[in-house]
């Protein structure tokens, strides 16, 4: 069965202030060595045999990601 696996993150140019937090956090815990933190969103999708990469895409334009601030990436494997 295939799988699609969507990394979802901010644009680059959109302030990510729950990655500011984390950052915070991590600095407050001792972790100074941290320059910066991007939260973002992970989904994995079993697909029907015959779903390809161009069908995931409207998936992620249409429902999991909002195009306006996020940009998104999707990796394709055969295995379930």
């Amino acid at each position: 069965m295939p799988k699609a696996k969507i990394t979802i993150r901010l644009k680059p140019t959109v302030l990510d202030a729950q990655g500011a937090v984390v950052k915070h956090a991590l600095h407050r815990l001792g972790f100074d060595s941290v320059d910066d933190v991007h939260v973002g969103k992970y989904v994995e999708l079993e697909l029907a045999p015959g779903a390809d990469e161009e069908l995931v895409r409207e998936m992620c334009q249409k429902l999991l990601a909002n195009p306006v601030i996020e940009q998104y990436s999707i990796t394709l494997s055969g295995e379930a």
